[in-house]
């Protein structure tokens, strides 16, 4: 029994074993700005996890605000409380509790979005690189016309839409067209990306082994050449990120993103922004600075991850 029990685990041991004997993890022990990097992504990625246990208050609770606490400024500036470390906004949500809720929506926004167009670019460019033909000219003409509209306002354009076909959306269905939205304008540089790397993948001697032996198209893409184009794939996506994160915040500054019942990172800056001059600084600058350091932290985090994957910077 003993031995029937821990067989599962000894593969997984063997592989987290290969992982920090790696260069990757070399390379992660030998980078500082990707280590700083790792534990701000990490303190952000916990906290939003995290908000309904960590947080001192919940903001979306509208009977527990009070608003003779709105506008305090943070427990260190004269006037503050305590209780409200990073001040309060104008409806008396505790700022701190707010920028972990708000980062809460931000970061399943844009892992969501970046995850439906890694799916959607990946298939298409490995279906443009292994096919060809007509088949990559159709994929590829698509990708120039997306490419030729600025992803903002392609979004602006799905998001407008969604809500004028429906006004009285619910909650997940504002979120799902929001998703959509971002993925829709992110797709293109996946499907470039892999295509290019599919047409080298392609030509080689296993692809036509493979093709000699009898293996279908659609096995070799999926358990040959799929693998070996993944690597400037999580790179794109660990970039991609950031810019999602920025995108759903852009859009929500403007007013088309989330619900107001559920704020994110850009309902809280454009909230703030309306208090900015008349001394209130707090309540948008502390949801700019967490939006920054979560852009930041996940772009080095790639820069990173590009150059330890790349043997050629080794």
């Amino acid at each position: 029994m003993a031995k029937t029990s821990s067989a599962p685990l000894a593969p997984t041991a063997g592989a987290l074993a290969r992982f920090f004997d790696g260069d990757v993890w070399h390379s992660f022990k030998q980078s500082p700005t990707a280590m700083v990097a790792a534990v701000i992504a990490l303190v952000c990625v916990v906290a939003a996890a995290f908000a309904p246990w960590l947080a001192p208050h919940n903001p979306q609770d509208l009977a527990s605000l009070q608003l003779m606490d709105a506008r305090l400024p943070p427990a260190w500036v004269a006037d503050g409380q305590a209780k409200y470390p990073l001040g309060t906004d104008d409806q008396g949500r505790d700022i701190l509790s707010a920028l972990m809720y708000g980062a809460r929506i931000s970061l399943l926004v844009g892992l969501a979005s970046v995850v439906l167009s890694m799916v959607l670019g990946v298939g298409l460019g490995l279906l443009a690189g292994f096919v060809g033909g007509r088949v990559d000219s159709f994929i590829m003409r698509v990708c120039d016309v997306m490419l030729s509209f600025p992803a903002i306002l392609v979004a602006l354009l799905i998001d407008g839409v969604g809500r004028a076909m429906f006004p009285n959306a619910h909650e997940t269905l504002a979120f799902t067209v929001l998703i959509l939205a971002i993925s829709l304008t992110g797709w293109v540089q996946y499907a470039r990306t892999v295509r290019g790397s599919t047409l080298v993948e392609r030509q080689k001697e296993y692809v036509q082994a493979a093709r000699v032996i009898g293996v279908s198209s659609f096995r070799i893409m999926r358990r040959h050449v799929l693998p070996n184009v993944l690597g400037p794939v999580l790179v794109l996506a660990t970039i991609q990120i950031a810019s999602a994160i920025i995108t759903e915040a852009t859009l929500s500054f403007l007013g088309v993103g989330v619900p107001p019942t559920s704020p994110s990172l850009g309902t809280l800056i454009r909230v703030g922004q309306d208090f900015l001059f008349s001394g209130e600084w707090w309540i948008t600058i502390f949801p700019g600075l967490v939006l920054v350091m979560i852009a930041l932290s996940v772009n080095l985090l790639g820069d990173w991850l590009r150059d330890a994957l790349n043997p050629r910077l080794r």
